[in-house]
């Protein structure tokens, strides 16, 4: 029994050392940015206030957040860890409790943020397959720009321990493994995470685990777009722009995502994704091995520079 069950991924945290390049590079990404206090607050077009923090400094990862159901599992967690639940000084507001994870990453968990009016998605024509024909008479046109990023799917982070830091995410949030990677019958690299929200479908993962060679560290976070001609679109900015390409356009075998990978001015990897695999937590587990976690239905190899 956890602690809490988590709803959701709320955000993700950066420092880098110039943050009108961090801002260009998100707005060719796709996300509103503002700056409030010397930090970048970008958002998508959701209800979230905020989906991706920039602060001014040495580049690198600076922490994540999870965002718990209530005020109520908010001192749950915080008796149950012996730390205090603060006011949350971003847009929206909020209160939240901070955490250390294993490997040393700042864990905040958020609740009670005022919504954000959402922003509006590109009205889109139906698709004409050869097995239905659904848009009669009518043209189809995509402009071109930024993706629309709607909302942030899930974080993955490079782990020392499997293991541990798989215990320590279970055992305060909830979480429920949808593919465990394993290498052999006894010895698993990492899994993919998706939150217990019953009979609520809910991403095949929020939080995705892997113990990998080079130690624990930021591997990716990844946002969802309004559709496939939006991510489409959004690769043609990002390509105009200059912008540092990593993986894509492809489509995954775990999860099944459509996906574009980019690398912000300082390297660290953001991802575009749509139409990926909901489950309910009566779903259940499974194993997959490194050849699916790797492997494309289609699209490009995986880079070796990937992760």
């Amino acid at each position: 029994m956890s602690t809490i069950k988590i709803d959701d991924i709320a955000f993700v945290r950066f420092r880098a050392p110039d943050l009108a390049q961090m801002r260009a590079f998100l707005e060719d990404f796709g996300l509103a940015v503002a700056e409030d206090g010397g930090r970048l607050f970008a958002r998508g077009g959701g209800d979230s206030p905020f989906l991706h923090v920039t602060e001014l400094g040495e580049p690198g990862f600076a922490g994540l957040g999870l965002r718990a159901s209530s005020l109520a599992d908010l001192k749950t967690l915080a008796a149950a860890e012996g730390v205090q639940v603060e006011p949350l000084d971003t847009p929206g507001g909020g209160q939240v409790v901070r955490l250390t994870d294993p490997d040393g990453r700042l864990v905040e968990v958020v609740a009670g943020q005022v919504p954000a009016p959402p922003l509006p998605l590109p009205r889109r024509e139906a698709w004409n397959t050869a097995a239905e024909r659904a848009r009669l008479r009518q043209t189809k046109r995509v402009a071109g720009g930024p993706a629309h990023v709607v909302r942030l799917g899930h974080c993955v982070l490079n782990v020392s321990d499997f293991r541990a830091v798989e215990r320590w995410y279970k055992e305060r949030f909830g979480f429920i493994t949808s593919d465990e990677i394993a290498l052999t019958p006894e010895f698993s690299v990492g899994a993919f995470l998706r939150c217990d929200r019953g009979a609520a479908p809910t991403d095949h993962h929020t939080l995705f685990l892997i113990q990998a060679p080079s130690g624990p560290g930021f591997n990716h976070a990844a946002f969802e777009v309004a559709d496939f001609d939006d991510l489409m679109a959004g690769h043609q900015q990002l390509k105009d722009a200059g912008r540092h390409a990593e993986w894509g356009v492809g489509r995954h075998i775990l999860g099944s995502q459509i996906f574009d990978y980019w690398r912000d001015p300082w390297g660290h990897t953001l991802e575009h994704w749509t139409d990926g695999d909901l489950f309910t937590a009566a779903d259940g587990s499974n194993v997959a091995s490194l050849t699916d976690l790797m492997g494309v239905q289609w699209g490009p190899a995986a880079p070796p520079t990937m992760g």
